[in-house]
């Protein structure tokens, strides 16, 4: 070919170039990203170790961010690599999210869980949409007084939304180090679980009132709302009954076929959050439901090698994108232009966060209680533990994000630099006092200590050890309270669920034979008879 012949022009040269340069910036801030997640996991290791909880894994992640991001602000780091560090919302919610969602599902203990399941429905449901509205209301309030820049009703319910998804990862941390009862572990690890399904299902609920306004009444709110929860929980738990069939079914549970029933185990659940986020419904609700499903039937369907892997994956997966995201976190918050002028804004919405929680908190905990035996009541310590354990991290941050493209005229903007103050709040001087509040409160030391299993998180536990409110069918109910009657009624359907589930749903799904009659058994994950949960 000669020379004027040549296709290659100068552009393409520059091109190629420019290609080159970008490509050397994204090794570079990929190398950064895996310098700070090593970082964090040596000093969480180092603070786990010394027991320092006035500096937990979650605190440490986010100031390591914070750090970075202040130097390369210093630094006027080239724009190109500064890219690779920007939170974008749309990654958080399709990679770094349904791992750790999936996980939470997965690991759940299900005794102490479903125990306590209508406290933690009743906490994660009507106590989030409670706290949405008061925290809304009470913002459009301050607004109307001139406390604080004024948003529309709407909005205010928006950020009322958002910022009511609690992020307690720091705190199940400490109540895991520090062993603190397993009754109150279970309402905060499962409040938080179903909460951030709640609180993103009524963002997306104010979302679309806030784009249609005209034909809306608050009884088409409540059924759309309906129609995302239960539409979400319906196609998790079909792909979860769906992925126990096929792997009792295939027959992959042979030597040479194991990384194949690996792969299609890992994939499921990828599976569920997408179909429900295609269908319009809530991906964190399916994939939550899905875990619980995959771990009580799946999982026993899987060869032990299998068993192993997947649980292993899982609890790494999760464990990177918790510390991936608090690390992103640290450095957008560096990094991003925030309205600090609207200090009133700020300063008062932290006010009424802590009231609206509190509103959540006690008069849930009211409801409860008055539905339970004496013996079964939530303690006011454990009331008072739950109110100060309401963090806000990822979640409430990535949706504040979505709001600078949802709302007009920088009120997104706003409403972002206010949970960005709130996030850091919470997660610096609250995590860090959690170690103190509880040791204040007296729920710590307990005889029924979180530990980790050979396979995955679990309970391990003797009830005998708690203050009681795990075994229902022990208390007896006093006569002629109908109410009470009523709720015995409940616990006799609850009982036959689980008869439901014994006899006919876990043979059903589940490979079994006559030498293996739970697949879920603490003895099929490794534990001795002492820690048998006591019936």
């Amino acid at each position: 070919m000669t020379e004027g012949s040549n296709p290659i022009s100068p552009v393409d040269g520059m091109d190629v170039t420019d290609g080159g340069k970008e490509q050397q910036a994204a090794g570079v801030g990929i190398l950064l990203q895996i310098m700070m997640l090593v970082l964090s996991f040596v000093l969480g290791h180092i603070l786990r170790r010394k027991r320092i909880y006035v500096l937990p894994e979650a605190s440490a992640s986010l100031l390591i961010g914070l750090l970075v991001g202040t130097l390369a602000n210093i630094s006027h780091t080239q724009t190109s690599i500064r890219a690779w560090f920007n939170f974008h919302e749309e990654f958080f919610f399709l990679f770094l999210l349904p791992p750790i969602i999936f996980q939470s599902g997965f690991s759940l203990s299900p005794k102490p869980f479903f125990s306590n399941f209508g406290a933690i429905v009743t906490f994660a449901i009507f106590g989030t949409f409670l706290a949405s509205i008061v925290t809304g209301v009470l913002v459009y309030v301050g607004g109307l007084m001139y406390l604080m820049y004024r948003l529309p009703f709407v909005e205010c319910l928006m950020f009322g939304a958002l910022i009511s998804a609690t992020d307690p990862v720091t705190v199940l941390s400490i109540f895991q180090e520090l062993g603190t009862d397993v009754n109150l572990y279970a309402l905060v690890f499962g409040e938080s679980v179903l909460n951030d399904a709640m609180a993103i299902s009524l963002y997306r609920t104010m979302t679309v009132i806030k784009s249609h306004p005209s034909g809306q009444n608050f009884f088409m709110v409540v059924v759309r709302f309906l129609e995302t929860f239960v539409g979400s929980m319906s196609a998790g738990v079909g792909v979860g009954f769906v992925s126990a069939l096929l792997f009792k079914y295939s027959g992959l549970d042979i030597d040479n076929l194991q990384n194949l029933e690996s792969c299609l185990f890992v994939l499921f659940p990828y599976f569920s959050y997408m179909l429900a986020e295609g269908l319009g419904l809530s991906g964190i609700v399916s994939i939550l439901f899905t875990g619980m499903v995959m771990k009580h039937y799946t999982y026993s369907n899987l060869s032990r090698s299998s068993q192993r892997f997947v649980s292993a994956f899982f609890e790494l997966i999760s464990s990177l994108a918790e510390t991936f995201v608090f690390i992103y976190m640290g450095f957008d918050i560096a990094m991003e232009k925030h309205s600090w002028s609207h200090v009133g804004f700020i300063f008062f919405s932290i006010i009424f966060i802590g009231i609206a929680r509190a509103a959540n908190v006690f008069s849930c905990a009211y409801l409860v209680n008055l539905f339970r035996p004496a013996g079964r009541q939530i303690p006011r310590k454990h009331q008072k533990a739950l109110w100060y354990s309401g963090l806000r991290g990822a979640m409430a941050f990535a949706l504040a994000l979505q709001s600078i493209h949802d709302l007009p005229d920088g009120h997104g903007q706003i409403i972002l630099t206010a949970t960005t103050a709130i996030v850091v709040l919470t997660v610096l001087l609250i995590g860090g006092s959690t170690g103190t509040m509880l040791e204040a409160l007296q729920v710590v030391g307990s005889d029924s200590p979180i530990i980790e299993s050979p396979l995955a998180s679990v309970t391990r536990t003797n009830f005998e050890g708690t203050n009681g409110y795990l075994s229902p069918e022990e208390e007896e109910i006093s006569s002629g309270n109908k109410i009470k009657m009523r709720l015995q009624e409940f616990q006799r359907s609850a009982a036959s669920f689980t008869a439901l589930d014994k006899n006919y749903l876990t043979p059903f799904f589940t490979s079994q034979n006559e030498d293996e009659a739970m697949p879920l058994t603490l003895e099929n994950m490794g534990l001795d008879d002492d820690d048998r949960y006591s019936s």
